[in-house]
């Protein structure tokens, strides 16, 4: 009769952890599978099975998040609250995705599922190359300003570590350019980024500036600081200032 030892034992112990503990990881990977593809579903967006993966990496790292470098240079208050800000942005590499869906919301979500990819390990170097905030959204409104037209640019700036020598994406719709520096005035807004909110948003800013020529009338950014999944997220409108 074999003789069970107690290495035996402690052996199998390990065995049912490591199960369990699978069982628990693909579960967690399931629960955020789910919620994501609830959110994909509002923009009208179907959330591909192979988005899993990105969507464990993203959260797992969403507290280490590298802001985009940048300089205040004046911050506006009205009724002695923060109105808006006005501030630098240095010349940068950022990989860029264009989509031109029939709603705003299909181009940024299909645009960030993209860059998403090439973030976890879609890349040359096969790693993950870490989350910088915001992600922009570069936008035009239609010779009515009515409207925002379909193409729209999303941008992810490469982490400090990568700018000199970026990774190259996988994906071919994926563009690693070099933005020149920019100047632009910002104001805060909280929530989902529809076509609606953001029409709103520029006309509320361009209440509180009152007339000016300083800045683009046609070519507009939203900055977005947090993932889509979050309801009541932090976004900012960017007015973009002319070249002096």
């Amino acid at each position: 009769m074999a003789r069970i030892t107690l290495e035996d034992l402690e052996s199998l112990g390990e065995e049912e952890e490591e199960e369990e503990g699978e069982e628990r990881e693909e579960e967690e990977r399931g629960r955020l599978f789910a919620h994501w593809e609830a959110v994909a579903s509002t923009h009208r967006v179907s959330l591909p099975r192979d988005m899993a993966g990105p969507i464990v990496q993203m959260t797992r790292h969403s507290q280490a998040r590298e802001p985009v470098p940048y300089i205040t240079l004046a911050q506006h208050e009205k009724c002695e609250e923060a109105a808006y800000e006005e501030r630098q942005y240095p010349s940068g590499k950022w990989a860029c995705v264009t989509k031109g869906e029939p709603m705003y919301e299909q181009s940024i979500s299909m645009s960030f599922m993209k860059l998403m990819r090439y973030i976890c390990k879609e890349n040359s170097v096969g790693c993950y190359l870490g989350m910088t905030v915001p992600v922009l959204n570069e936008i035009r409104l239609t010779k009515e300003g009515t409207k925002l037209e379909r193409e729209v640019v999303t941008a992810y700036y490469l982490p400090q570590a990568f700018q000199q020598n970026p990774p190259v994406p996988t994906d071919p719709e994926i563009h690693i350019t070099e933005r020149a520096p920019l100047r632009v005035i910002t104001r805060v807004f909280y929530g989902m980024t529809t076509e609606e909110t953001i029409l709103r948003e520029i006309s509320l800013f361009w209440k509180l500036l009152g007339s000016t020529d300083t800045v683009l009338q046609e070519t507009y950014i939203v900055a977005s600081y947090e993932n889509p999944s979050i309801p009541q997220r932090r976004n900012e409108i960017w007015f973009i200032c002319r070249a002096e």
